[in-house]
């Protein structure tokens, strides 16, 4: 499963609940569920298809360890309106949302409202100047419908949080090799079903999730502080907020 978000700098703990904010089909939910610590995971999403999609995948990959025990659990819910008590979480993460969000505060707001003090919240968005690229490539891409309506400045946005009584202390990039891919299919929007040169791109993408060759591993680590599609910014709550 392809993951941004690195889940071992949020030093979880066995027992601990953790969100999964937007949490589309699953991929990080999935890895928080089968991660080393055992965690009462809880997935939510706008969309109930996509949380289905999540709940599915649960069955397609093998049982985890029976001991100690771990639980995930799925809602639809809005990110802006979250259903949950004050401080109920020891962390949240939240990759790939905050840029379709029509209010990040509200959001952000909810967040420090349910995260436990001393508590961890982790997000990733789409990098600016890959995603700048990709704004300018096409107009189809900036317009899909539930599509991205911002593009964030990585500082910018860290500060935007620590507004609310975050401490950043971690910053990383990653999929460096998606950028062309993305690049790539704006640039032929109104084409790209039928490109050779994308589906091509999109295979070798597959390839390189499932097989992980040290090869192309290496290649994008090294490439991701330079060409990174997403930025993952990782902070302790350490205050009220605003």
């Amino acid at each position: 499963m392809m993951v941004t978000l690195d889940l071992d700098a949020l030093d979880l703990k066995d027992g601990q609940r953790v969100l999964d904010l937007g949490c589309g089909r699953g991929r990080h939910s999935h890895a928080l569920y089968w991660h080393e610590r055992a965690l009462d995971v809880v997935m939510l999403d706008l969309s109930l298809e996509d949380l289905k999609g999540a709940v599915d995948g649960f069955f397609e990959l093998p049982p985890p360890p029976a001991e100690p025990p771990r639980s995930a659990v799925w809602c639809v819910g809005d990110a802006d309106r979250l259903p949950f008590a004050d401080a109920s979480f020891d962390a949240v993460i939240c990759s790939e949302v905050l840029e379709h969000l029509p209010d990040v505060d509200s959001a952000l707001r909810e967040i420090t409202r349910i995260v436990k003090p001393g508590g961890k919240f982790a997000c990733s968005v789409p990098r600016y100047w890959p995603e700048t690229i990709c704004w300018g490539l096409s107009e189809g891409y900036q317009n899909t419908p539930g599509g991205h309506v911002r593009i964030f400045k990585d500082h910018e946005l860290r500060r935007q949080v620590e507004g609310f009584g975050f401490t950043g202390f971690k910053r990383h990039w990653a999929h460096a090799l998606h950028s062309p891919y993305w690049w790539l299919r704006c640039a032929k929007w109104e084409r790209q079903e039928e490109s050779r040169m994308v589906a091509a791109y999109k295979k070798l993408l597959e390839w390189d999730l499932l097989q992980k060759p040290r090869l192309t591993r290496w290649t994008e680590a090294a490439l991701n502080p330079l060409m990174g599609k997403s930025v993952a910014l990782y902070f302790d709550k350490t205050g009220a907020g605003s």
